[in-house]
């Protein structure tokens, strides 16, 4: 897998995760209530993660995750593991376009590090050997932007931004390295905060710092983190505006942060969503640089279970084509189908046929 995975990422790809299976749910709900223990626990995400695998393997990828199926949330159990954070439930959750999420997060207690012994580095050796070589196995962690989302920093800890930033970038570093070191050599960011920075409806203008600010500092975080990383390692960005029961946070085009991130965030793709008109048109892609970086357009929704016309989506990415060579196009749903374990509102049947569909118009457009 060694040549395929510096590919990365794949023209059939896809964000992570998928829909947690009902004895997975039943499980983890046993578990919460002191029904099992940890090892049955265990057992049980080990054979639903080696099941998911073996789809993901039938419907033709090259790639395939876990699935998330040990996380709750796709951000917040990375995050409340790192040192100088802690996770706790707030009073209220994140407000979506037509409900609010379940109530938690996290928030800064101490000076940041990486945790060497972090949960997430065992999942993923496990993992791993169920991969066995039979494809590239796909790491997602949460953005170190992520860290920048409002009432995260504790000011009192952290009264300078840039000291904060760079405490991020070297915890994030030593991720990079700890994931490498454990076998990782397709790692993906995701990023809903620097998709907010393009938002108009997200206001900065009562913040401390202007909109243009937090995107250069977003971008020499990431661009920062990236120092270490070594060159067969593949590593994406993918842009997110939320994702929760099939609802969503904002609208926003690329515009505001293209010229910035799209030309200057040193990373291998971009996954970006482009399920509907909440994302805009394809224009900011010109600022990719030519022959580099990968764009992989989410052109198949992850937010219902309608299949799409095959031809539409074909026309699509030749529409995007008109602002970037199609060579450095790739295809995959907008976002995961369960970035948290509510999941979204459609079926597993429905779920493996949008990443079957992927793969066809992949090897149709590209070969």
């Amino acid at each position: 897998m060694g040549a395929d995975q510096i590919q990365a990422p794949f023209r059939a790809d896809h964000v992570g995760s998928l829909l947690r299976p009902k004895r997975l749910l039943k499980a983890k709900s046993n578990f919460k209530q002191g029904k099992i223990g940890a090892a049955e626990l265990h057992q049980i995400e080990r054979e639903e993660v080696e099941k998911a695998v073996n789809k993901q393997l039938e419907a033709g990828l090259k790639l395939v995750t876990d699935g998330e199926f040990r996380r709750d949330w796709w951000h917040l159990d990375f995050l409340e593991e790192l040192n100088g954070f802690e996770g706790y439930v707030p009073e209220k959750g994140y407000q979506f376009a037509d409900l609010e999420t379940e109530a938690y997060d996290v928030r800064n207690t101490g000076k940041i590090s990486f945790n060497s012994d972090h949960s997430f580095l065992k999942y993923f050796k496990e993992f791993n050997k169920i991969v066995d070589g039979r494809a590239a196995a796909k790491q997602t962690i949460p953005s170190p932007n992520q860290l920048f989302h409002f009432g995260i920093r504790n000011s009192e800890i952290y009264p300078d931004i840039k000291d904060y930033a760079q405490d991020i970038i070297e915890t994030y570093q030593d991720a990079l390295k700890a994931f490498y070191e454990a076998g990782v050599r397709y790692l993906q960011f995701d990023d809903v905060y620097i998709a907010s920075l393009s938002s108009p409806d997200i206001s900065y203008q009562d913040a401390p710092f202007s909109r243009e600010y937090l995107i250069e500092l977003a971008l020499e975080v990431v661009n920062g983190v990236l120092e270490v990383k070594p060159p067969d390692l593949s590593l994406t960005t993918h842009l997110c505006r939320g994702n929760y029961k099939s609802s969503w946070a904002f609208s926003g085009s690329y515009d505001l942060i293209a010229p910035t991130l799209f030309a200057r965030e040193k990373v291998d793709g971009f996954f970006l969503e482009y399920d509907d008109q909440r994302s805009g048109g394809f224009e900011p892609l010109k600022y990719i640089p030519e022959g580099k970086t990968k764009v992989v357009l989410g052109l198949i929704t992850s937010k219902d279970g309608q299949l799409e016309d095959k031809e539409k989506v074909k026309a699509r990415i030749r529409q995007a084509a008109e602002y970037i060579p199609l060579s450095q196009l790739c295809l995959s749903p907008q976002c995961g189908f369960a970035s948290t374990h509510h999941g979204n509102q459609l079926s597993q049947e429905d779920q493996w046929q949008k990443l079957k569909l992927i793969v066809e118009i992949a090897e149709e457009i590209w070969g």
